[in-house]
């Protein structure tokens, strides 16, 4: 496998930790609208967006086109398993379906 598809998978698994952050964020309670937009976790989440962003673009010079939306929609798998293990939300049988049928057409594709 070429080093930067591994890359940005791993820029798509830090990606889906700033996710993770910004639900963080909206589940707290904050004194003020202004304070909800402006707060650490709000403003760390999109630095890292913005970090994984510039990353991509320069990675994505080095890998074919046609890998990234395989590479892109394994996004939703790490969603699901960090919402499951951090925010300690339930994993639905629709949620596993829809996973299962990612984890499929990237098997598919990688055939």
């Amino acid at each position: 496998m070429n080093k930067y598809i591994i890359l940005i998978l791993i820029m798509v698994f830090i990606s889906a930790i700033s996710q993770i952050m910004l639900k963080i964020s909206t589940n707290k309670i904050h004194k003020s609208k202004i304070r909800e937009i402006i707060n650490p976790l709000v403003i760390g989440a999109y630095g890292i967006f913005f970090a994984v962003m510039i990353i991509n673009t320069i990675l994505l010079k080095h890998v074919d086109l046609k890998f990234i939306p395989v590479v892109e929609s394994t996004g939703y798998i790490y969603i699901l398993v960090l919402s499951a293990l951090i925010l300690k939300e339930k994993i639905t049988k629709r949620q596993i379906v829809g996973n299962i049928i990612i984890i499929i057409g990237i098997i598919i594709f990688n055939l």
